[in-house]
């Protein structure tokens, strides 16, 4: 998101709140409008009648304003209209994974000097709990309104990150999901959720306001040289609705977001931001979002002078108001708005339709309901900001991410009286801010690596290279602590010099000589090894994954604040590890063979493209979608599953009469055809713990189907030798469809195969 025009980097971010800083911390108050204790005469207008209906007021509003004064409320550093009442709003806040300081919207003081900053929202995603996705919503919406109160935030936050980390390479797939279009639907709309819903449960208002980004096909950032700012995405029907487009239609129709950001990149030969077909045609028409479309930031500066979309400013900006862009992040539509209209490239109504849906959500807000102390969430403040509960909930979602990889008999989990020495090493042992990845918030505190260990046993500290790029290994020094120690904790990874913002990767290996140093200690090492990788994206590490002594491996993208304390809780057998990883691992041979910015999902036998993902990918993987172990084995047992689905065609039907391999999704089909998969899951071992369920479907090979993909997950807490009962509704139509090449959704005819587990159940659909 952060442009480079406008926001080089978090380090110009930080520069500008030492600046700032003095003026906020002498504000202590929240940003509002119709504040009738002040100035009563505003109680004379409607647009300040909190009993009236949000489209009244708006209109009443919206009909009051000059030219100029709408204008000034087309750009995220809103103008106030003081004649009537209205403050400037600075709409651009971050709440990714905590509340932010990128973006000018949110600052850090002495009243509230950090926030709960909770796992990169990759690791999150590796716990499948839509529960907890949910949970750190609320939690970091609570926080969010906390410092409003204070007038430390704003009330529109520009989270979640919904792009399919498509690629290993890109720099930003730390921020989203991962790879599957299902998780990252159900994570969207319930961070969304978590986000926007009041505890009151008036659907029509919002605790703050989110927004699903980056729309669309959005993840190549830079990358040899090709950048986003001009990147074309050139996507296929058939990808855009499979794989594209669902978390976006997901964030919209189920967790009814208040925003959609549209990206830098164009998608086949037009820029997201003024392609109207995108915008008004499917946000606002298919999908009906309640709320506003926001560019990224500077991105219609980006359409002129790095697209050179059209040749004045005026045509832009023309271009993005009739295309359905509400709001402009940067000073363009204020620049060039008026000149537009006067030119006859854009009508005023579109501006008025555009400021109409701003206010809207401002409205539902309750930025208009006069002081925010009088209304629900008035009374929290600096007190609800870390509450112990909340630093505990960035250290759960922690241990429900992580990664075990790998583990040999008798390596995992250590003891913690039998362990006398435990050597830590490597870069990432005592790091701090590189466990909060990017797009973050100062933290409450931090517990790194070797100080959560530390907390449980004696430790040798080493950390081996100077930095992650680890450019030449001490390795001697390294060798000297392991061979001394009864086990081994090495911490290594990236971090945001390796894969960011603006910094996709050319290799997936582990940076420098971290391999070496890997080796070198495993070699003398008498006890255990255990290999921690902290990343956003995957490493080729087969090396470790095939030497015998290295004897566990976990990976914990970035944990967050807590990180190091719950990696120590999982190293040591106080929790047992349920994560399983949202992307696959691929070997180093795949960044020769694949151009990253090709955007086709489905392998080309012809041309040796091997495809992308778990649902496509023919090749070979270091680590899948999906894997990942615990210290107990569950099993699964199929209780009650149909073979046989038909689906009813009405009379006449052409598929009634010949051989069809798949039939359109149509309501009158689709109507009662779901179905029940009831499910036995059995600890078989010593110690409780969580286990992610998936249900998979193969379908038939039909319209260049996927393999398979992931039709849902369940999560479920199951004790020593404890059974558990697990139900998976399945709507044919939804969960068994695919998109065929034309962009139509299909439920293909024929053996269906659901994989649970080991499990495979065929599930013949027929007319």
């Amino acid at each position: 998101m952060s442009s480079k025009n406008r926001v080089p980097s978090v380090f110009t971010i930080l520069a500008i709140l030492i600046l700032w800083q003095p003026n906020v911390s002498a504000q202590n108050g929240p940003v509002f409008a119709c504040d009738t204790d002040t100035n009563p005469a505003l109680k004379n207008f409607t647009f300040c009648d909190s009993s009236l209906d949000v489209k009244t007021r708006v209109d009443d509003l919206v009909n009051r304003l000059t030219l100029q004064e709408k204008i000034v409320n087309l750009v995220d550093n809103a103008g106030s209209i003081d004649r009537l009442g209205i403050p400037k709003y600075e709409w651009w806040s971050e709440a990714l994974h905590g509340v932010s300081y990128v973006g000018p919207g949110t600052h850090f003081s002495s009243l509230v000097p950090g926030a709960t900053s909770f796992p990169q929202v990759i690791l999150t995603a590796a716990s499948f709990n839509e529960t907890l996705f949910k949970s750190i919503g609320k939690v970091v919406s609570t926080e969010a309104r906390a410092m409003y109160n204070v007038g430390l935030a704003g009330l529109t936050f520009w989270s979640p990150n919904i792009n399919i980390f498509r690629d290993p390479r890109w720099g930003r797939g730390q921020e989203t999901p991962g790879e599957d279009p299902t998780l990252t639907s159900k994570y969207g709309a319930a961070y969304v959720q978590g986000l926007q819903e009041r505890d009151d449960g008036d659907k029509d208002r919002l605790k703050v306001g989110a927004c699903c980004k980056h729309y669309t096909a959005y993840d190549v950032d830079n990358w040899k040289g090709i950048e986003r700012y001009d990147f074309n995405a050139v996507v296929t029907k058939q990808d855009m609705d499979d794989t594209y487009q669902p978390p976006f239609k997901s964030c919209v129709l189920d967790g009814n977001v208040a925003s959609v950001m549209c990206s830098y990149n164009q998608v086949n030969g037009k820029p997201t931001c003024g392609d109207p077909d995108l915008l008004t045609g499917v946000v606002r028409g298919e999908w009906k979002l309640n709320g506003y479309i926001s560019s990224d930031c500077d991105s219609l500066d980006v359409m002129f002078k790095n697209q050179h979309w059209e040749n004045t400013p005026e045509k832009i900006a023309a271009d993005a108001l009739i295309a359905g862009l509400d709001l402009n992040c940067g000073s363009f539509l204020s620049q060039h708005t008026e000149a537009a209209i006067k030119a006859g490239l854009v009508k005023e109504s579109e501006v008025d339709r555009a400021v109409t849906n701003n206010f809207a959500t401002l409205m539902r807000l309750g930025f208009f309901d006069g002081n925010p102390s009088k209304q629900i969430y008035g009374k929290l403040g600096p007190k609800d900001v870390c509450t112990s509960a909340n630093q505990e909930l960035a250290r759960e979602a922690a241990r429900q991410g992580i990664v075990l990889l790998k583990n040999n008999v008798g390596s995992l989990p250590l003891s913690p009286t039998a362990i006398k020495s435990l050597a830590v090493i490597g870069p990432n042992a005592n790091v701090t801010k590189t466990m909060i990845g990017n797009y973050e918030g100062t933290p409450c505190k931090y517990t790194t690596p070797l100080q959560g260990l530390t907390a449980l046993v004696a430790t040798v500290y080493q950390p081996g290279c100077a930095n992650v790029g680890c450019g030449s290994a001490q390795v001697d020094e390294a060798k000297k602590v392991a061979a001394a120690a009864d086990a081994v904790v090495l911490v290594m990874g990236s971090d945001q010099s390796i894969e960011a913002e603006s910094r996709d990767r050319i290799d997936i290996t582990l940076p420098g000589q971290q391999n070496l140093l890997i080796s070198e200690v495993a070699s003398v090492s008498k006890g255990p090894v255990i290999l921690v990788i902290m990343s956003g994206g995957g490493m080729d590490i087969q090396f470790a994954k095939e030497n015998p002594k290295i004897t566990s491996i976990l990976w914990v993208g970035f944990p967050g604040e807590a990180g190091g304390a719950a990696l120590a809780d999982i190293v040591f057998g106080l929790y047992n590890p349920s994560g399983r990883l949202p992307m696959s691992w691929y070997p180093q041979s795949y960044t020769q063979k694949v151009n990253m910015t090709n955007m086709n999902m489905r392998p080309d036998p012809a041309t040796g493209y091997p495809g992308r993902t778990y649902r496509f990918y023919k090749g070979d993987t270091v680590y899948t979608f999906g894997d990942g172990l615990s210290y107990s084995e569950f099993t699964h047992h199929l209780v009650k599953a149909p073979k046989l689905v038909s689906v009813p065609l009405e009379e006449g039907h052409a598929c009634r009469s010949s051989a069809c391999k798949s039939i359109d999704m149509v309501e009158q089909t689709c109507k009662n055809l779901a179905f029940n998969i009831h499910l036995r899951v059995t600890n078989n071992g010593n110690m409780g713990g969580s286990h992610t369920v998936f249900l998979f479907s193969s379908p038939p090979s039909v319209h260049g189907a996927p393999q398979k993909h992931l039709v849902g997950f369940q999560k479920v807490s199951l004790e020593p030798r404890q059974q558990g009962a697990v139900r998976f509704g399945v709507d044919v139509c939804k969960d068994l469809s695919l998109v065929d090449e034309a962009g139509n959704r299909k439920v293909a005819l024929g053996q269906h195969v659901l994989h649970v587990g080991n499990l495979k159940h065929s599930l013949n659909v027929r007319v």
